[in-house]
């Protein structure tokens, strides 16, 4: 990108920020306490194609962060047999896609292993895998990432998209088949940490990864997010469903005021329950409203996938990241740095 168009880019940013804050009912003014990681806002970050640099006193060396999601393995063996009627749809939603850049034939596998090999080449410090790396809770494609990431040379994290854990068709709501389906597949991801709420500590900054894959938020993680910020440490936040921003799409369903039943428009060809008529718990709405009313030299920013589209808004100082998707190619390098 050239800089003439980042400058543009920039301000556009910045005037979504605006616009979130004066129409956004749910979210409160930023916290009055500053933890000083921040000093000036206009300089907290900058995103240049797919790649952002945060700037902040909470690292003493540059650390360097690659976010995966959405690269929708379908990978499946005869294991897979008795589950064919509920992932056959998604069996062939992604098996041959168009690189994102070179806008070559690819595959979802490819993708993955050359995410793989650049997070090793450029020696990041952390991989974060945001949601959708499977199509469906596959033994074959579960296998097989657990074998690429034995590769790895960095601390990598999981949490878990709504494809990860949902054959369609499945009797049962969405909270229990997550449930079910996290500890019969995905659990080995999860390293020994609690599946719907994790911190990591690399060099200076604290990464939340909080399940919120069926576009809710349950009190449990509500209250780990605020004990969180309660530490007073820099923290990024890590989710697959991106939180509601006016003006966007359901796509940014968690904590959407207009989210329900309503607004479901997927759930026949998903084959799922409907969103409750009622809409979002009050827990949602509110780990929404603490999100962007936390202390954006603090909560240095939020990332997210699921949309397929890379995005940024800036909510009450807050910037919201989401990457485009790794079945395209797509990944996202973050690399905080020190402020001098």
């Amino acid at each position: 990108m050239k800089r003439r168009s980042f400058l543009q880019s920039a301000v556009a940013a910045s005037a979504v920020g605006a616009v979130g804050h004066s129409s956004n009912a749910n979210a409160a003014p930023p916290a009055e306490g500053k933890s000083g990681f921040r000093t000036e806002l206009n300089d907290a970050f900058a995103i240049d194609d797919n790649a952002v640099i945060f700037r902040t006193d909470a690292v003493t060396r540059p650390v360097n962060v690659m976010v995966v999601a959405d690269t929708h393995l379908f990978t499946d063996d005869d294991r897979g047999e008795p589950y064919r009627e509920f992932s056959g749809r998604m069996a062939k939603a992604y098996n041959r896609t168009t690189h994102f850049k070179t806008r070559q034939p690819t595959t979802p596998e490819k993708s993955f292993q050359d995410a793989i090999e650049r997070a090793n080449a450029q020696k990041v410090d952390l991989l974060a895998l945001v949601g959708d790396i499977f199509s469906f809770p596959s033994e074959a494609a579960i296998e097989w990432v657990s074998e690429q990431l034995d590769d790895l040379k960095m601390p990598w994290l999981y949490v878990a998209g709504n494809h990860d854990w949902h054959y369609e068709g499945m009797e049962g709501s969405l909270q229990d088949l997550r449930s079910e389906w996290i500890e019969r597949r995905l659990k080995p991801l999860y390293q020994g940490k609690n599946p719907l709420m994790a911190a990591y500590d690399i060099h200076g900054v604290r990464f939340l990864a909080l399940d919120n894959s069926n576009y809710e938020v349950l009190p449990e993680q509500l209250e780990f997010f605020r004990e969180q910020l309660r530490s007073g440490l820099p923290l990024v936040l890590l989710v697959h469903i991106p939180l509601y921003v006016p003006g966007r799409s359901m796509g940014f369903g968690c904590g959407h005021p207009e989210w329900g039943a309503d607004t479901d428009r997927n759930h026949k060809i998903e084959r799922r329950p409907k969103w409750p008529e009622s809409g979002h718990t009050q827990a949602t709405f509110d780990f929404h409203r603490e999100v962007f009313g936390a202390d954006p030299s603090q909560l240095l920013g939020v990332f997210a996938g699921h949309t397929h589209r890379q995005s940024v808004d800036v909510i009450n100082g807050i910037p919201q990241f989401v990457t485009n998707a790794n079945a395209v190619g797509a990944f996202m390098d973050v690399r905080f740095v020190p402020q001098a």
